[in-house]
């Protein structure tokens, strides 16, 4: 059984993602990780923070995105794809730039993929996540944040990553660009592994948050809505209050160490369960209609989420 890790990346470390750990939590259960490497600016040190980590299971593949043929956040399921290709592996490990598996988990991964590599019915492995906020001592339970996700796929070419590369989708006779298709896809049959992804994408002090939504916004809407959207807006990103999140006590992965030893925007965040700034719009996940959601699937449906699902989930 071979496994093939894969991700892809652009302007990462100047946006304050941790690849480098992300990368490293899984490379010990892994045969190769393959990186799809965007054209990054020239204050971008992603590729050097790579390099750094000097295993030769490592394999860079130059990129160049292009927003416009591939719009609304499909160049990110463009790049997925183009990293998937290059892979070589029985089972594929995805984890994007701020999603870091623990040490803990690594054997179960393993062991899960050895069990189910013969059942050709499964075709991908679901993972739980958390999602943290703000800090890496607060999290999110809410209808709002996606409860799992599939990370490990079958290395088979019909499918693909999907709309804006946070899933995958088998699509037959598949044209290269649409990615946001539903008519003539399929969701995959998944099995679950006991084993959580740790997603550090809204950790970040909050100038480099405010940066990053921009980034992400302009590979949604382009970069001309995108100036319209956030012009006249602050350079810095307002949490909201972090005494509403729950409190992570459990351990981080080892190898994000020394990230979080980087740890020092306490001072620009709110503790508290009230918006400092009464006129503030609400976060999603505050807003009324959303914490009824959430308290009916926590409280009254054991954890069960409402409405569909992107994917098949089969019991193994």
């Amino acid at each position: 059984m071979k496994i093939s890790g894969f991700t892809m990346a652009k302007n990462v470390t100047k946006l304050y993602y941790p690849i480098k750990a992300s990368i490293m939590s899984i490379l010990p259960i892994v045969d190769e990780f393959v990186v799809a490497l965007g054209d990054c600016d020239e204050d971008d040190t992603t590729r050097e923070e790579i390099e750094s980590i000097n295993s030769d299971k490592i394999k860079i593949i130059d990129t160049v995105w292009d927003i416009e043929k591939y719009p609304n956040g499909t160049e990110n399921a463009h790049q997925t794809d183009i990293a998937k290709e290059h892979c070589s592996g029985d089972w594929l490990f995805y984890l994007q730039a701020d999603e870091v598996i623990h040490e803990k988990y690594l054997p179960i991964i393993k062991k899960r993929c050895e069990q189910l590599l013969e059942d050709k019915e499964v075709e991908g492995l679901l993972f739980d996540y958390i999602h943290f906020w703000g800090d890496y001592y607060h999290y999110h339970v809410s209808r709002v944040w996606y409860k799992n996700e599939i990370r490990i796929i079958r290395n088979e070419k019909d499918i693909h990553s999907w709309v804006s590369a946070q899933s995958f989708r088998r699509i037959p006779m598949f044209d290269g660009r649409s990615y946001r298709q539903k008519q003539g896809t399929f969701k995959l049959k998944v099995a679950k592994v006991d084993a959580s992804v740790y997603h550090y994408g809204w950790v970040r002090p909050p100038e480099y948050m405010q940066s990053k939504i921009k980034s992400l916004t302009t590979i949604h809407k382009g970069k001309s809505k995108t100036s319209e959207l956030y012009g006249d807006k602050p350079n810095h990103y307002d949490y909201g209050p972090l005494g509403l999140a729950m409190e992570f006590k459990d351990t981080h992965p080892k190898v994000m160490e020394e990230v979080i030893a980087r740890f020092d925007w306490q001072d620009k965040l709110n503790y508290s369960k009230r918006y400092e700034n009464p006129n503030m719009e609400k976060h999603k996940h505050h807003q009324l209609k959303y914490r009824i959601a959430t308290f009916v699937e926590q409280k009254l449906l054991n954890g069960k989420g409402l409405g569909t699902t992107n994917y098949k989930l089969l019991k193994r």
